[in-house]
């Protein structure tokens, strides 16, 4: 499984247009919101924002990773990979651990654009928790991505991403505050995937660990969208 892990990892960074975008798009949407359309300036709503918004460039970047499946599906890679003895959890498994390198830059950008450009201090320790959390809490959303890439088409998978990213983004308040959201609304935004990610960061920058219920609803989601993405992968042997 390592050498597979190596193997689409260079798969992945050789594509360039899909780093740049990935890390461009949550910048300037980060940007937009903090000097032109949002907030007052304060440093409280200049840091949710960089929270909030280096989590949906992680979710994006995450979730994209379906579309390059669904292509190599049609191409018939995914039919030379199951000739190999790996198998289909770590197919599944090592094309996630691969994929979660393309979510780093987009994190990254997006913290440097809060710490140069809107002045978002913090303790060193909190900068370097927050990159790893929202890391990791990606997975999740790595999974589905390769859940929709594996079972639909690269144009079906291209869709469906992008609708799972704007309700992400939208009812998981990380475009603006539940607060703002209807209560039925929020009641359901409070127990989405997008909405426990952000809340990663959240408690990193308030300076304290992510409680329980937070670590509890990620892992649900966890093992939900990996069974999802294994399930998946076998079907796609009857379609390739």
């Amino acid at each position: 499984m390592y050498r597979y892990i190596v193997l689409e990892i260079r798969r992945t960074l050789r594509d360039g247009h899909f780093l740049v975008f990935g890390t461009a798009m949550p910048v300037m949407m980060y940007l937009i919101f903090t000097n032109i359309g949002g907030g007052d300036g304060a440093d409280g709503w200049r840091t949710a924002s960089m929270v909030g918004m280096a989590a949906y460039g992680a979710l994006g970047s995450a979730m994209s990773i379906g579309t390059g499946v669904a292509s190599d599906k049609s191409l018939g890679w995914l039919q030379q990979l199951r000739i190999t003895p790996l198998p289909p959890t770590h197919a599944v498994v090592g094309r996630a651990v691969s994929g979660s390198v393309t979510v780093l830059p987009a994190i990254l950008s997006v913290l440097l654009a809060g710490g140069l450009v809107n002045g978002v201090r913090m303790a060193a320790w909190q900068w370097a928790a927050l990159l790893l959390l929202l890391w990791i809490g990606a997975l999740p959303f790595t999974l589905l991505g390769l859940g929709n890439g594996y079972r639909l088409t690269p144009q079906g998978t291209g869709v469906v991403n992008i609708a799972c990213l704007m309700g992400f983004g939208v009812v998981g308040g990380l475009w603006f505050p539940l607060e703002l959201l209807p209560e039925w609304l929020r009641s359901v935004g409070r127990f989405t995937p997008a909405h426990r990610f952000a809340d990663l960061g959240r408690a990193v920058t308030e300076g304290h660990a992510p409680g329980a219920t937070t670590v509890a609803v990620l892992t649900a989601w966890l093992l939900l969208f990996g069974a999802y993405a294994v399930i998946s992968y076998r079907r796609s042997a009857r379609t390739v």
